[in-house]
């Protein structure tokens, strides 16, 4: 029987969203954030060796991002989750002790592993707690606020790097990344979690990603769902590194670009918090949202003005309330029992699309603007948002009442 809103349980409510909140602030927290690069150019590492960590990472979180959901779905998944930012803390560590190539390399493997096993475990948790206390209707609002939460980190965390770093260089650093580290696993083990994991060694494991995949493979709604997170997730997120390029061909001052790229981050912030009203958006609206913020990135980019660059800002919100929706519409789409499994799923499409687009924009790059690759990049949206109009799924979102339960 599912709950009303008036019955939900308030208090297992308030604590999941206040430890979640907590947990997602503290995860993103790190301080090397904005400087690793320097830290490694700083050690001595020409840029072909800096490329090549970058790949390693995309690579290492490519390799662990399915068999890992497979194995949240057998264990228990708070466990996973105080154990990723365990992981990633040792691999800071070795940065700021033994900087070297090999220390760096050895550090990226840790952070994509750590990353990896909070990928899929933390919203099949949030879900499945929601699920139980008849409150699965606030999902959409919860992890909006949630990745506002992580964009808040990330926003103070580049505040904060500079003067920590000119107090203490990057040993400082690096101790201040540990320490948010160390407290988001312990803030992890505060995660309330009544499933009960199935641990039956590596054939349950398998078992659990075969099965997994064939619900992938047998049902077209999940498979539209599962294409759905990566056609909107991935361009935008490659385009953010990028961010800062942009905004330096304006020609603005140095000392202005950082102001300018935090401007389109406190966008996106803001945005994540409509993720609540805007699960109300059906499927047509949900290609409106697309379109329109197709627009603003193609007209903010080719405006090459700081005004354009709010227009990119705006455009980046509309992208993130689009993913947090792909979302949902995946979550009531799946069973229970492989939830972290098909979420990691989904993000390894994000994750192979991401790496296709950042190939791309190298080869655009070599011969246009950054503001022309902006353009010619906001078409996949446009086409995405065109498939949505004209596709024949359900005129709204399903809610969690509606969607199929496989027994």
């Amino acid at each position: 029987m599912t709950l009303s809103p008036a019955r939900v349980p308030a208090t297992g409510v308030r604590r999941l969203t206040t430890v979640l909140y907590g947990y997602a602030f503290l995860d993103d927290l790190v301080l090397l954030y904005p400087v690793y690069a320097l830290l490694f150019a700083d050690t001595g590492l020409p840029l072909w060796q800096i490329s090549s960590l970058f790949a390693l990472w995309s690579l290492t979180a490519v390799v662990l991002e399915v068999p890992s959901g497979a194995w949240a779905d057998t264990v228990s998944r708070r466990r996973l989750l105080w154990l990723g930012p365990l992981l990633t803390a040792a691999g800071f560590t070795l940065w700021v002790t033994v900087p070297s190539y090999g220390a760096f390399a050895l550090g990226f493997v840790l952070w994509g592993a750590g990353g990896a096993l909070g990928s899929g475990s933390l919203e099949a948790l949030v879900y499945d707690e929601l699920e139980r206390l008849g409150a699965a209707e606030r999902y959409a609002r919860l992890m909006g606020r949630t990745r506002a939460a992580r964009l808040l980190a990330t926003v103070a965390a580049m505040g904060l790097a500079g003067p920590v770093l000119a107090l203490g260089g990057y040993p400082a650093v690096g101790a201040a990344s540990v320490l948010a580290c160390l407290l988001a696993a312990l803030t992890a083990t505060l995660l309330p979690e009544h499933r009960v994991p199935a641990e039956h060694g590596n054939t349950r494991w398998s078992a659990t990603l075969r099965a997994g995949l064939a619900e992938a493979r047998g049902d077209r709604r999940v498979q539209a769902a599962l294409l759905l997170v990566p056609a909107v997730a991935a361009v935008w997120g490659a385009l953010d590194e990028y961010v800062p390029l942009l905004v330096r061909d304006l020609g603005v001052a140095d000392t202005t670009v950082p102001w300018l790229v935090l401007l389109v981050w406190a966008t996106v912030t803001v945005g994540s918090l409509f993720a609540g009203p805007a699960e109300r958006l059906g499927t047509r609206g949900l290609a409106a949202l697309i379109a329109g913020a197709a627009l603003a990135l193609a007209v903010g980019a080719g405006l090459r003005t700081p005004a354009g660059i709010a227009l990119v800002g705006l455009a980046f919100a509309g992208f993130q309330l689009a993913e947090v929706l792909a979302d949902v519409r995946l979550q009531h789409r799946i069973d229970d029992a492989r939830r972290a499994t098909l979420t990691s799923v989904a993000s390894l499409g994000t994750e192979l699309v991401t790496v296709a687009v950042f190939g791309l924009y190298t080869v655009l790059g070599a011969s246009l603007a950054h503001s022309t690759v902006f353009v010619v990049l906001s078409v996949p949206y446009a086409v995405t948002a065109l498939v949505l109009f004209r596709g024949r799924g359900r005129p709204r979102n399903e809610s969690p009442r509606e969607r199929p339960r496989t027994q």
